[in-house]
């Protein structure tokens, strides 16, 4: 096969991008690349901000989307040593970012951003990208993980250092607060969750959810989330709401609590106060995924616990216009997943 099937976003100006279906060529690998057959690609938040034209960052007048899919390696480049045909593989967020700190030029290195994101047939990426996935997960739950899988671990674990009993805050049921919800169980940590849906809440308790609060139905629902404790707060909190509840968020945490700002459903921005902070010894870490690193830790971690990520719905190749729109209806449920 010479071409493919692929969707791009295509840009004229600041506004949304139009989604289209196009035939594109399939680009052998070159020296230290691999060619990869996608067979699941998963949506973040992040996707629709990049479709309308709202992240931060660079925004090519055409661009594949999605930053996470699963697939197998179909055919090596000269020079490759990690993976062979037939390895069933993960690419990592940021291309580039493979240990260590973060550094400027890994940001541009970000897939479905301002470089050719997972949603297409087959994409070429180097050797280093990419990682080997356990047997016990599908190609789907592996595409839930690149993204929301890693910055949950990383806010729960690399960063957080998440201990046995300690109490961990989870702000709605989308893709990172399902994933931490299963990672802080299994870490034997105590996770609460809040949700405007009794449904959505009646789920994270057969899930393990130790406690659940409706913030729709309680307004000062940090102080709820102190009674769950026993007065004691919150040790972890995944902070994906950004503005309108940072501050009900901060109000959580225990002496010694860790924040892990992540995300900006209602907005990104917030407040840090520093004096309540450090009178409380209270620490706030920015966590934008993780590398390559991280994500095999979190595989390794997966191989000998069972946990399987949360998926709400698995759409068509075809329908990949449609994931999108339920992903901006705000229904879901876990992660929303496009087989191709």
């Amino acid at each position: 096969m010479e071409t493919q099937r692929q969707y791009r976003l295509q840009r004229d100006g600041d506004g949304p991008a139009l989604l289209a279906c196009i035939d594109a060529p399939i680009r052998p690998p070159g020296a230290g690349e691999v060619l990869v057959r996608v067979r699941a690609a998963s949506l973040n938040r992040r996707d629709a901000y990049v479709r309308l034209g709202l992240y931060p960052g660079p925004k090519p007048a055409t661009l594949v989307p999605l930053s996470d899919g699963a697939g197998e390696v179909v055919a090596v480049g000269a020079g490759v040593t990690r993976l062979r045909a037939g390895d069933r593989v993960a690419a990592i967020f940021f291309r580039k970012w493979l240990d260590g700190r973060p550094r400027p030029e890994y940001l541009a290195t970000a897939l479905g951003g301002g470089i050719d994101g997972m949603l297409s047939q087959y994409v070429t990426l180097e050797e280093s990208g990419l990682v080997k996935l356990p047997d016990t997960l599908s190609f789907e739950e592996a595409a839930t993980l690149p993204c929301a899988g890693v910055t949950a671990w990383n806010a729960l674990v690399t960063r957080g250092r998440t201990q046995p009993g300690d109490f961990v805050l989870l702000l709605g049921t989308g893709g990172v607060s399902t994933l931490g919800l299963l990672l802080a169980k299994a870490l034997g940590a105590q996770p609460i969750v809040t949700s405007s849906s009794d449904d959505k809440l009646a789920r994270a308790r057969e899930l393990g959810a130790d406690a659940t609060v409706n913030y729709r139905k309680t307004p000062d629902w940090d102080a709820a989330v102190r009674a769950a404790t026993g007065g004691v707060g919150v040790h972890q909190a995944l902070e994906v709401g950004g503005k309108d509840t940072l501050a009900k968020t901060l109000a959580s945490l225990a002496p010694g609590g860790h924040v892990a700002l992540i995300g900006g459903l209602t907005s990104f921005g917030g407040d840090i106060p520093a004096g309540a902070l450090m009178g409380n010894n209270v620490t706030a870490s920015g966590i934008y995924v993780g590398s390559r690193a991280d994500f095999e830790a979190l595989l390794a971690f997966l191989r000998t616990h069972p946990i399987r990520p949360v998926i709400d719905k698995v759409f068509a190749f075809d329908d990949a216009p449609a994931a999108f729109d339920y992903l901006d209806s705000g229904d879901l449920f876990g992660k929303v997943v496009i087989r191709l």
